[in-house]
Formats: structure tokens, C-alpha cells, sequence
């Protein structure tokens, strides 16, 4: 036995050898081109530190992002038929479904969660764009349903968070219909005389625009969210005319009156919070004491008292 091929060389080649580096510890902004490593990201809620960029969050980033001491519960989800038109285009759906799964870690596009904000009880409904796109099937009509009727039953504002490509194609007229279904329930929460507030995130569009998120009481868009229905090139090929520069971004839908503010991400938690107490607890917090009035002095006819 040779103790230095044996022993020696091995220790040696463990101290040279290049240790393999993950390959998601620096990521590159897609307005700037500047790369940011991951800690940094994280810490800065996915904005980029050099041009402002809002990247896109998971859903869990978001609930952790909003809730107090990032505690809330997530319920249930219905469940509903996985491919009830047994769609097939280059891939089968319900293997789209499954791989959508595995990556995400997620049942479907939405999440929906209770807890408290500012200790004022609500429920969010989050979608996941990393979820083909955020797509709207019966899954995601279910969820939106449980979201409000779990609002009523507590008697807590609802907060939808939309990112969507809009309504999922493989599911046909059967996604269509859950435009009518969501819109409906965000009714039911507006009978109820409870908050339904939308936060617009990057990117909201198709049916998902068309039908509950824009019915809040309040919108809030996060900077440089795309928010519309059909694409830019789409509307451009129909009516066969240049589009003004930002057309379908926040700030243009803020300034044409389409949308109530614009947020940046930093300040986003302190103003839902603000609005649902004010929505929630409009009376002030204690008795308000009436300040002592000073006696009117008669005044002469040369303003001297």
C-alpha cells in the first residue's frame, strides 16, 4: 500500500479541488442588467438597490411580507376535477399541472390566508405567477369563493394580490366562467359592508383584469406592474396605431384615473395597514374633547375692542 497515493493525494486534491458553487446565489435585474446577490434581494424585498426595479415575489414572500410577525394561517383549498376537458396541446395537462406542482411546491395559482395587519383581522388571497403564468382555471375560481365566504364568516376585509396572465386556456369555457363566480363573491363581500381591497402586481391581465380585479374599493399597483387586458402588440395590430410610451403600466393607469395609488413595495405593509384601520375603525380612538371657546369682545366702529 502507498500511503501517499493512498492517503496524501486525496487530502491534497479535497483542499484544491473547486467546491461547487449554487448557481441562484446572484441575479440579474431585467431593467438594469445589474447583478445582485441573492442576500441583498432578499433583504431588499426583490427591489433592486440601483434602478428601483419590482421584481416579482412568491407567495410566500408576499404573506410573509404583509401579515404581523409574518404569522397567518393558510386554509384548504377545494379541490376540483385536475383536466375536466382532457386538453392536450405539445404536453398533456394534467402533466403541466404536475410539473407546475413539483415546481412550486403548490396545489394551483392561488393561496389564500387569514391572519391580522396592524391587528386588524383579514384574509389575502395571493396568486403565484411562477404557477403557469397565474392562470385563472376552477382551482383559482374555488379559491377566490373560499377567500370571500371566509371574509364574511369573520367579518375581515379581503385583500386579493393578482398576477396573472388571465384565464387558463386549457380549461376552456369552464376558466371563463370563473369571472362570473369571483365576481359574484367579491359582491357578496361588498353586501357585507366589509373593505375588498386589490393590490396590482406584475403582471395583471385578460380575465383576470375583466373581472374581480378591478371591482376593490381601493387599487393599489406596485411600480411598473403591467395592468390591462389584451398586450400592448395586440391592441397596437388592431387599431393599427402606436401606443403612448408606458401605456399599461402603473404610473400611466394611476394618471388616467385607473387606479387609486401607486406604492413602492417598502411602503406597501404600512399603507394597507393604514387603510384597513381606517376602513375598519373610522371613529376615533377615544372621546373627543371639545377645546374651550373665548368670549367675543364687542369691537367699535375702528376695529378697538
Amino acid at each position: 500500500m502507498n500511503w501517499l497515493t493512498n492517503f496524501v493525494r486525496p487530502e491534497i486534491q479535497q483542499w484544491v479541488r473547486p467546491k461547487e458553487v449554487p448557481d441562484n446565489l446572484w441575479h440579474k435585474c431585467h431593467q438594469c442588467g445589474h447583478m445582485i446577490f441573492h442576500r441583498d434581494l432578499e433583504k431588499n424585498l426583490s427591489v433592486c438597490q440601483h434602478c428601483g426595479f419590482h421584481m416579482r415575489l412568491t407567495v410566500k414572500q408576499r404573506l410573509d411580507m404583509l401579515f404581523d410577525d409574518s404569522f397567518y394561517q393558510r386554509i384548504e383549498l377545494p379541490r376540483v376535477a385536475p383536466d375536466p376537458l382532457k386538453f392536450r396541446d405539445s404536453k398533456r395537462y394534467s402533466d403541466r399541472l404536475k410539473e407546475a406542482q413539483g415546481k412550486t411546491l403548490e396545489q394551483d395559482a392561488i393561496a389564500v390566508a387569514h391572519g391580522t395587519m396592524g391587528g386588524v383581522n383579514v384574509v389575502v388571497a395571493a396568486f403565484n405567477f411562477q404557477f403557469m403564468g397565474g392562470s385563472m382555471g376552477m382551482a383559482v375560481g374555488e379559491g377566490l369563493v373560499a377567500a370571500a365566504e371566509l371574509a364574511v364568516l369573520q367579518d375581515a376585509p379581503l385583500v386579493v394580490i393578482p398576477s396573472s396572465g388571465g384565464a387558463r386556456m386549457q380549461e376552456g369555457i369552464l376558466s371563463l366562467m370563473q369571472m362570473a363566480r369571483t365576481t359574484v363573491a367579491v359582491d357578496r363581500v361588498k353586501e357585507k359592508g366589509l373593505p375588498y381591497i386589490v393590490l396590482l402586481a406584475d403582471p395583471t391581465t385578460g380575465g383576470v383584469t375583466a373581472s374581480f380585479a378591478m371591482l376593490g374599493d381601493i387599487h393599489i399597483a406596485e411600480p411598473g406592474a403591467v395592468i390591462g387586458f389584451a398586450g400592448q402588440r395586440v391592441i397596437e395590430s388592431t387599431i393599427r396605431e402606436k401606443l403612448p410610451d408606458g401605456f399599461q403600466r402603473a404610473e400611466y393607469l394611476l394618471d388616467h384615473g385607473m387606479v387609486d395609488m401607486v406604492v413602492h413595495r417598502h411602503r406597501l405593509r404600512e399603507t394597507l395597514v393604514r387603510l384597513l384601520q381606517l376602513l375598519r375603525h373610522p371613529k376615533p380612538p377615544g372621546e373627543v374633547v371639545p377645546l374651550p371657546r373665548e368670549p367675543i369682545l364687542p369691537v367699535d366702529g375702528d376695529g378697538r375692542v
